[in-house]
């Protein structure tokens, strides 16, 4: 259960920053925090809030339409933090790994047409019946040489996104930050990085050296809390900073020893942050922000 009231105990927690704070510099809202709102109710709430980024989704991207999506953002004078989603690049048959390719070749075009800063991979799960986890991981890295080069040539960078244990058979082969690096490195660090999701990372013993070997390969740095108990459906297992198990100043003070400057983004899938009113949550996210997760 994630909560939208103030942490008890802490109070530095009880005034909301305002717009300007620069504690809230590289603050972004990921759209799938507020999954009700639309492309463009989400731009003005992070006008009205004073966020300076936003994280987009594609089918949100879609129904705004991407011209008009381009330039809410533009107008509004907020920089996309990063695309969600390319990836699920795990298919065996011929057929459906080209139409994979495919996908993820107009993902890129999107990508470049919104200036984002990154294309999120969630590089997919086992294929029906299929066993065979090296193999999938080897189609991964199949994909990459052929999306790595056009991603550079449409100046876009690609974010290998590690997803927790609990998703690898349907959602995604890499398990952890050292299995995306080894994936990433025999490609030039601006065509892929990754993506350290707080969410998925955390319990990694290795974590803090793996952060470290990363470097300039992370390409997006999101954060949403581990809260027991986990719901009945896992893919809404996320909660708000403060209110689970993460300790979000140490792994943002490794993030930045690394020697990551950009914005950090706050995603969060949960049936009753979702259910909320959307300004309160964001109220909510920027208090958090400030007192859970900036070193």
């Amino acid at each position: 259960m994630s909560t939208l009231d103030v942490p008890s105990g802490n109070p530095a927690a009880t005034a909301t920053p305002e717009a300007g704070d620069p504690r809230l510099a590289r603050l972004s809202l990921n759209q799938w925090t507020t999954r009700a709102w639309s492309l463009r109710e989400a731009v003005q709430g992070c006008v009205r809030a004073g966020l300076p980024a936003i994280g987009l989704w594609r089918d949100k991207v879609a129904d705004a339409g991407q011209t008009e999506a381009a330039k809410l953002v533009r107008d509004a004078g907020l920089r996309v933090s990063s695309l969600c989603r390319g990836g699920f690049l795990t298919a065996r048959a011929p057929g459906a790994w080209a139409e994979a390719i495919e996908d993820n070749r107009r993902a890129i075009e999107e990508a470049a047409a919104l200036e984002a800063a990154c294309l999120v991979l969630v590089v997919g799960g086992l294929p029906a019946g299929d066993r065979d986890l090296p193999g999938a991981r080897e189609r991964v890295a199949e994909a990459l040489d052929e999306l790595a080069p056009y991603a550079g040539a449409h100046g876009v960078r690609l974010a290998l996104e590690p997803l927790h244990p609990m998703y690898c058979a349907d959602r995604a082969v890499l398990s952890t930050l050292d299995q995306a690096l080894d994936l990433a490195e025999p490609h030039p660090v601006g065509q892929v990085g990754v993506v350290v999701d707080a969410f998925h990372v955390w319990w990694d013993p290795n974590l803090f050296a793996a952060i470290a070997r990363a470097g300039e390969r992370i390409a997006s740095y999101q954060v949403c809390d581990w809260v027991l108990p986990l719901p009945a459906d896992n893919l809404l297992a996320r909660g708000m900073m403060g209110d689970g198990a993460i300790d979000f100043r140490a792994m943002t003070a490794a993030v930045e020893a690394a020697g990551y400057a950009g914005d950090i983004e706050v995603e969060i899938f949960n049936a009753d942050v979702w259910a909320a009113d959307g300004d309160a949550v964001v109220a909510t996210m920027k208090r958090r922000f400030v007192t859970e997760v900036r070193t």
